[in-house]
Formats: structure tokens, sequence, C-alpha cells
């Protein structure tokens, strides 16, 4: 299946979330024949990973409607190997050539590492899974910030780290004109606002 233009594509999420923004989204209802041609398969322009918080939606967030997505969301926007697998699918099966990695503000995963790795919280075995996975992005994040930069500031790191993680994952699997077709992009969203901070534009190929 060819691949859709990774730059074009993510264009299209800006703009959508600008739609979003000023709360002239376009979506939101879905027609009977788009529903229909939905049985027969799906061709997402750009795979998002993301939290699970309920209050980054994202098809909403991006205003973007059935079968324009390819969402995968973890608490902490983690990469586990489901993750990877499930990105692949979508790049290789379904044509995707954008990768929108996308943390928010207020994440309550990578507060629960910030405590963990400044205050030796202790969480639930399960939740201490999740934490561990998300430690390391932490390692750069000056332990005299006031709390609400130290989150502002390990939400970001997450987000990049979940970046080179993928990168790193998918290095030794992907051809050499795959690399070069595939766009991994990060961002933050802001819960008071409604707006995606973009990291950066990212560059052509995976391997950055």
């Amino acid at each position: 299946m060819p691949l859709r233009p990774a730059k074009e594509a993510l264009e299209r999420l800006k703009q959508g979330n600008e739609r979003f923004v000023r709360r002239q989204s376009l979506h939101g209802k879905i027609s009977e024949e788009l529903f229909v041609s939905l049985r027969d398969g799906q061709q997402p322009f750009a795979v998002i990973l993301g939290c699970s918080d309920s209050r980054v939606p994202t098809e909403l967030v991006f205003d973007q409607s059935f079968g324009d997505l390819f969402v995968i969301r973890l608490a902490g926007n983690i990469v586990s190997p489901g993750v990877v697998g499930s990105i692949q699918f979508a790049h290789r099966q379904l044509g995707t050539s954008l990768l929108v990695v996308l943390g928010h503000e207020d994440c309550g995963a990578v507060k629960a590492a910030l405590a963990a790795k400044f205050h030796r919280a202790k969480h639930p075995e399960q939740i201490q899974q999740l934490v561990d996975m998300v430690e390391p992005a932490l390692h750069g994040i000056d332990a005299s910030l006031a709390s609400a930069d130290q989150l502002k500031a390990g939400v970001e790191a997450n987000v990049r780290w979940s970046m080179h993680q993928l990168i790193s994952k998918h290095e030794g699997s992907l051809s050499s004109r795959e690399k070069r077709d595939l766009l991994i992009v990060g961002a933050v969203y802001e819960i008071s606002t409604g707006k995606v901070h973009w990291l950066d534009d990212g560059e052509d190929g995976i391997a950055k």
C-alpha cells in the first residue's frame, strides 16, 4: 500500500487542532456513507501514541473523523512491545507514514514517576511497573525546580523518551526506504486551552 506523505499529514493535524482550539470543529458526526465505507477497510493518515487520560480525546483534539487516525493510548504514552507492533502494522499494512507521540500537561504517570524519583514514593505493583518505564525519561530533570516546573519538563522529556525508544526499536526492522518514509514528531497537549504544542516538526526519515 502506498504511503501517504507525512508532511501533508502533519499539516492536516495542525489545522484540525487549530479548529478545535477555536471551537470550530468540522467533525463530530458521521454520515451513513462514511460509516458504510469503513466496513471495507481503513486508511488512517497518522498514528497517534498518546496517554489514556480522559481529558485528551485524540480524534476531538485534532478534529478528525472515523477512519482518520490510528490511535494507541496508554498511561504516560509509554512504549511497550504491543505499541511497537501496532505502529509497525499501521506503517506497513495501512501505509501510514506519520507518527505523533502526544503527551499532555498534568500527566499523572509523569507525576508518579517524579514522586518516585525525588521523594521515594512507593506505588502499587502494577503502577510501579508503569512508573519504571517512565522514570528513565527524567534523568535530566533538575531536583531544585519547583514541582510545577519539574512536571512541565518531565512531560516533554517523556515524549522525547518515547520517540527515542521508537526510533531505536524500529532501526533494525525497517528498510532504508521505510526509514526515509516515516516521520516521528513529538507534541504536548495543553489541557487548559486545547492547544497542541509541537516540540518540533521532525525530520524526513525515522533516524533523526
